[in-house]
């Protein structure tokens, strides 16, 4: 969440644990359950994932929401939440998101949310996505990293 001159903006991200990609991201002025739905319906049009694929969060309530819950049952996926309280269970995703403060959001103030919005969509595309390197996956973007793996089939 951040702040602009005009009220908040919540940002939800789906990140490809292993590449570190943001295959799928929404923004709103609430944190509704629609904001996650939208994140997970943009990851699932761009991956196509197995049946089974296992996607974690968090116990935020958006998460626990039963639109949230029909849209990854429905596509094939396995809902995961970690135990309450254990650091380690969210740590590729809370990591992503110190970065994007201390890269974007801690750097300058934004009057509208659209600003701000824009500002988000060029973080997650342009420069995560395309141009920062990852240390976890070889000093690579995640673009560079994903081009580089062999395609395989289930």
């Amino acid at each position: 969440m951040s702040v602009t001159w005009e009220g908040k903006v919540y940002c939800a991200v789906v990140l490809d644990a292993c590449s570190r990609r943001v295959v799928g991201w929404s923004i709103d002025s609430s944190p509704t359950a629609a904001l996650v739905t939208n994140a997970l319906g943009m990851a699932i049009d761009s991956r196509r994932p197995p049946a089974g694929t296992v996607i974690h969060s968090d116990h935020g309530v958006q998460f626990g929401s039963w639109a949230f819950t029909r849209r990854a049952r429905g596509s094939g996926l396995t809902p995961s939440m970690g135990s309450i309280g254990d650091c380690c269970d969210n740590a590729v995703i809370e990591s992503f998101w110190s970065r994007m403060q201390v890269e974007l959001l801690s750097r300058r103030r934004w009057r509208t949310r659209i600003e701000l919005a824009n500002a988000m969509f060029e973080y997650l595309e342009i420069f995560h996505n395309r141009q920062r390197r990852h240390s976890s996956i070889g000093w690579l973007t995640p673009i560079e990293f994903e081009n580089r793996q062999p395609i395989t089939m289930a």
